[in-house]
């Protein structure tokens, strides 16, 4: 597994993500799909020993037991300083309502309650898991530097917004001395390329590193159109995210098969490699709920496609209506 530099920061991370979406109590925070521990922990294991060192949680994946699993479980497979660690705040706890969104009270509140979820004294990555139209970003940026100062989290990064919310977000920052964001976690997959207009040249000009979620569009990109998993019929996300261009998407995925059949790879394998040739991106976050796709990714990261491959899957790809944002 080789590491990457996380942009233009000195922090270095797996080339891979393992994403901790999936690891949660089914009967917490609406995903049904998701691995209780017993089920978490062998593909935890496996991903850390495979090298896999950089993890990406939050505090409402499954309402905090995301968090829990890998604070029960982290450390008995892994040195602290093995692991780089990273968690977001934004989102709604359903026991604590009042402190959702980026205001200092709320996180000041969820960073503390964050680090004993995952029984630790610091995250590497603290990221803000999307923008706050109810809180002045001075105010934001001010509490997340204060968060950095409290040694409380290592670096800062930023997920789904507007390039301006973003640059707005970088330049309240420097004016103020504060911490700025070394990371953008956006979507970024051959369905769905809207952040290539100016999302990622931004980053890219600014030295900011790009960790995409959902590289093969929750497993749109995985299978064959109209191949249906469990977590695609309970997933209602997927539905605001990827129901809209159907005839447009369908020419992508079978330009993915058909790269797929002549090199004698996985559909997984060639969109996660188009990802992965992105410039400026440092480590795609991957989902892994059997151990058969942990295998497929790692495998996959001897693939290099070339030019003329990627022109094939990129050329059916049509606008899309801006998603992810909220």
């Amino acid at each position: 597994m080789r590491m990457k530099r996380l942009g233009a920061s000195g922090l270095q991370v797996s080339e891979l993500c393992l994403g901790c979406m999936t690891y949660g109590e089914p009967a917490r925070g609406g995903h049904p799909w998701t691995l209780p521990p017993e089920e978490s922990r062998p593909l935890i294991r496996a991903a850390v020993e495979a090298g896999i060192t950089f993890l990406d949680t939050a505090n409402v994946y499954s309402d905090g037991s995301s968090e829990e699993i890998l604070g029960d479980y982290l450390w008995t497979i892994a040195r602290r300083d093995e692991i780089v660690l990273a968690t977001k705040v934004h989102g709604e706890m359903l026991a604590e309502p009042h402190m959702k969104g980026l205001s200092r009270r709320a996180i000041l509140h969820n960073i503390d309650a964050s680090l004993r979820r995952l029984k630790t004294d610091h995250v590497d990555l603290y990221q803000i898991h999307r923008w706050d139209y109810d809180t002045p970003i001075e105010e934001t940026m001010q509490a997340l530097h204060d968060v950095v100062r409290a040694g409380k989290a290592r670096y800062l990064g930023a997920s789904s917004m507007f390039a301006w919310q973003f640059a707005k977000a970088q330049a309240v920052a420097r004016a103020n001395g504060w911490t700025p964001f070394i990371s953008m976690q956006n979507q970024i997959n051959l369905i769905y390329r809207e952040e290539e207009r100016e999302m990622v040249p931004l980053c890219r000009d600014q030295g900011v590193g790009l960790i995409p979620w959902s590289p093969i569009a929750r497993g749109r990109l995985a299978r064959p159109w109209g191949a249906v998993t469990e977590r695609a019929g309970s997933d209602a996300y997927m539905r605001v995210l990827y129901d809209r261009s159907e005839a447009a998407d369908r020419k992508v995925v079978d330009a993915v098969a058909e790269v797929a059949a002549e090199t004698g790879r996985s559909m997984a394998q060639v969109a996660l490699a188009w990802v992965r040739g992105k410039a400026g991106v440092a480590a795609p976050i991957i989902g892994v709920s059997r151990m058969a796709q942990l295998t497929d990714a790692l495998d996959g990261l001897s693939l290099d496609l070339t030019a003329a491959q990627v022109a094939r899957l990129e050329a059916p790809y049509v606008p899309h209506a801006v998603a992810g944002h909220s």
